[in-house]
């Protein structure tokens, strides 16, 4: 019988074989006597055999009725113990089990488009629920508002104010009461908020801000209105935060700035609307335009004053990453927007000095590991990790902050490791490419040591450029244009080529020596400290044959050496000891105090200039040069030989072998030559008046230091009549 089912299932087909089903193959048609049966004869067998279950369970069920006639203490124990196997049910439960572990399948199936039709209805159904805002229903509430404000009112304002805000989200699925879909509803809805929102919920919830006099912080959560408006004014608060963050155009920022200013309260009741709001506030305050920057910091000041320990500590973290993200990059300008993050990350940083020195230990060393590394691999990529903007700006920073908050107990111990990493920076790569950066870090420690009343040796870093560099060295390129030393770190090979170079250096040393002395002109001491710069300018001055340096650095040295005499003068009068540093200063001041007033005036001014670049070269109106001949020039030079002992002489001589020789070789470079086609006679033609007119080209130059006394007219042209290394200059850079 077995032979005669394996041949039958080798006739069957795979789809009968299928339908037919594993159950055909039962323990019944192992034996002999099964029946070769057909599909359907076999689902009657199936039926038969479910009927039969059926039936032996029901006279199962018979013979335990009959057991309680048979035998009834057994029957009394079952009941007793096992109720279970009496009330049975005459089902087959098993088959019914397994057929709930499958699935069913449905009687109908649908459409896949009937899920859309069903939430496409229900959109229409929100969309009818939806009250569309129009300007009559913003005028409504405002007469509303004049007459009463209650909590229904507000609620329809919040709402139709969060409806607006969903809007420039693009946020659609959103549950509100209202639609806004007109730009101009739009602008009245908010423009609506922003004036009357706030004297609102101060009426509603009879909140009186705190007056100045008064410091005691009095929330709007202290009113008994607050738990039935509290749901309210958070959807306002998160609308405007949302709305903040949406913006482009700066004068709506700064309108909503306002607004959030007088919602500072409000914010301070909810924190996590705060947190929210102050990270949006930090991203306007490190990227926005001006008025927006100082809006932002008012009000992340007013909530880090008010709730210091919860906001302070993230906020002066945040501020931080932010401003070394914007300090990348340094140029005439954002370098102002640099200085005012600075001073306001000052002003956050004294309101706690513990959690600033917490900031200021773990950045200052961290600066101090970059260091490290770089000096111990001596890489180039260690090397750009010291010296780039990013790691210059934050020495700034620090600097910025202690002498900010000086004096004080907490944060004085960092003064000493700030130097340390600043000096080391000057050290690492100590060649004139980098002098820029030196000059940078000089001057973050004229700041640090002049603010904290430390002494900081920093002459000898201003010192060491004028031994190393060569002021009497023939420049090899003309330039017109300055270089500007406060944007760059950095100088290219052809830059320590240019004649602009050595110019703006000479001027950066005279700034920061005279600064710095400035900064010690009042100590007891300061002939000893003046001594060595004493030295090294006369030095500098007998080596030096360049008429326009030598200037400079005279008059700087007449000025230290006045001061010296000052103080010497006043020192043998004295009747203090040596320890009294006080004692010697005096209400008006020294000859280098009064003198460095009225050059820093000038010197700010030029700044300023410098700052504004092309606008100021496009509105100045340049003085026309008159040339003078050629011969009338020789004629000069050999009257008044012994005033051009300077490399001038050789300048010009070698200038005009080069016309002769290209004459006759390149027309095209004697045009050039010329200024443009012009005459030899002409080339050189009204050469006194262009020093006469010295003050005008300075000032378009932008980079040119003057002479911080003020110089009448005639004097200025005497001065000029005898400097002849600037007539060359001017010839020279004509040509270039």
């Amino acid at each position: 019988m077995a032979e005669k089912t394996k041949r039958k299932l080798e006739d069957l087909s795979v789809d009968e074989f299928l339908k037919s089903g594993f159950d055909s193959l039962d323990e019944s048609e192992s034996e002999d006597e099964a029946p070769d049966l057909d599909n359907g004869t076999k689902a009657s067998v199936f039926q038969d055999k479910n009927l039969k279950r059926k039936g032996k369970a029901s006279e199962h069920k018979d013979q335990l009725s009959k057991l309680k006639d048979s035998d009834p203490e057994f029957y009394r124990f079952l009941q007793d113990n096992d109720q279970t196997l009496l009330n049975f049910n005459d089902t087959d439960s098993s088959d019914d089990d397994e057929e709930e572990k499958y699935h069913q399948l449905p009687s109908e199936l649908e459409d896949a488009s009937s899920g859309e039709e069903v939430e496409e209805k229900k959109d229409k159904k929100s969309a009818k629920k939806a009250t569309k805002v129009t300007a009559k229903m913003i005028e409504k509430w405002k007469t509303e508002l004049k007459k009463e404000f209650n909590a229904r009112l507000l609620r329809d304002i919040t709402q139709a104010f969060k409806a607006a805000v969903a809007t420039t989200k693009g946020d659609k699925d959103i549950e509100c009461r209202y639609i806004v879909d007109d730009s101009s509803v739009f602008n009245a809805l908010i423009l609506f908020c922003l004036k009357n929102m706030h004297g609102a919920l101060n009426k509603l919830l009879n909140f009186k801000p705190p007056d100045k006099e008064t410091k005691k912080l009095i929330l709007p959560s202290s009113s008994p209105r607050w738990q039935k408006n509290q749901l309210d004014v958070k959807m306002y608060l998160s609308g405007l935060v949302q709305l903040l963050s949406s913006l482009t155009q700066s004068t709506v920022i700064t309108a909503v700035l306002r607004h959030t200013n007088q919602l500072v309260p409000y914010f301070l009741c909810v924190p996590k609307q705060a947190r929210h709001l102050l990270k949006q506030l930090i991203k306007q305050w490190s990227t926005g335009e001006e008025t927006v920057r100082v809006l932002a910091f008012l009000a992340i000041n007013k909530i880090c004053r008010q709730k210091q320990n919860i906001f302070l500590n993230p906020v002066l973290k945040q501020m931080y990453i932010a401003y070394v993200q914007n300090c990348k990059f340094t140029s005439p300008n954002t370098l102002p927007v640099i200085n005012f993050m600075q001073r306001t990350m000052a002003e956050m940083y004294s309101l706690d000095t513990q959690v600033s020195y917490q900031h200021g230990f773990i950045y200052i060393r961290q600066l101090a590991i970059h260091l490290r590394n770089a000096m111990n691999m001596k890489k180039k990529e260690t090397y750009q990790s010291v010296y780039n903007w990013q790691y210059i700006h934050c020495l700034h920073l620090w600097c910025r902050v202690l002498s900010t908050i000086y004096p004080s107990e907490v944060l004085e111990p960092l003064i000493y490791p700030l130097c340390q990493v600043i000096i080391g920076c000057i050290k690492l790569v100590p060649i004139s490419r980098y002098y820029p950066l030196r000059l940078h870090c000089v001057r973050a420690l004229i700041l640090l040591s002049s603010s904290t009343k430390t002494f900081v040796p920093v002459l000898p870093f201003l010192l060491e450029i004028l031994q190393q560099e060569d002021f009497n060295k023939k420049p090899g390129r003309m330039s017109i244009k300055p270089i500007n030393f406060a944007v760059i770190l950095k100088l290219s090979k052809t830059n320590l080529q240019e004649k602009a170079f050595k110019d703006g250096l000479i001027e950066q040393l005279y700034d920061l020596i005279l600064e710095y002395f400035h900064t010690q002109a009042s100590t007891i001491g300061f002939p000893e400290l003046a001594l060595p710069t004493i030295i090294q300018l006369k030095a500098f001055l007998k080596e030096c044959k360049v008429a326009n340096y030598c200037k400079q650095i005279r008059q700087l040295l007449e000025k230290v050496q006045e001061n010296c005499s000052h103080i010497t003068s006043r020192r043998q009068k004295a009747a203090f000891g040596v320890a009294d540093t006080t004692a010697v200063v005096t209400e008006e001041g020294t000859p280098l105090t009064r003198y460095y007033s009225q050059w820093k005036k000038l010197r700010e001014r030029e700044i300023q200039l410098e700052i504004s670049g092309k606008e100021r070269m496009e509105d100045l109106n340049l003085p026309e040069i008159k040339r003078k001949k050629i011969q009338e020039k020789n004629e000069d030079k050999k009257e008044f030989k012994g005033l051009f002992e300077s490399d001038s002489d050789s300048d010009s001589g070698e200038l005009m072998q080069m016309r002769k020789a290209d004459d006759s070789d390149d027309e095209g470079l004697k045009d050039l030559l010329d200024m443009s086609g012009d005459d030899d006679d002409d080339a050189s033609e009204g050469e006194e008046d262009s020093d006469g007119n010295e003050e005008a080209e300075a000032k378009a130059a932008g980079s040119k230091c003057k002479a911080p006394k003020q110089v009448s007219s005639m004097e200025l042209q005497e001065l000029a009549e005898g400097d002849e290394d600037m007539v060359e200059d001017l010839e020279l850079s004509d040509q270039d």
